[in-house]
């Protein structure tokens, strides 16, 4: 299906893929700590609504 070439090209690639996102995302840490510190209360929220809007369709259908 696949000839070596393309296997050892995908598995390459994958690897300095994970790399270069390891390393960008270890650079740009600080910085996302600093802009978006407040963003899992906000995530939480969110679910948290979610969550509510599945029960009150739960309560009404019953």
């Amino acid at each position: 299906m696949f000839s070596t070439g393309q296997l050892v090209f995908a598995s390459l690639f994958v690897i300095v893929f994970a790399i270069i996102i390891f390393l960008t995302y270890k650079r740009d840490k600080k910085l996302h700590n600093k802009n978006y510190k407040g963003v899992k209360w906000i995530g939480l929220f969110f679910i948290t609504f979610v969550i509510i809007l599945f029960i009150i369709k739960y309560l009404l259908k019953n």
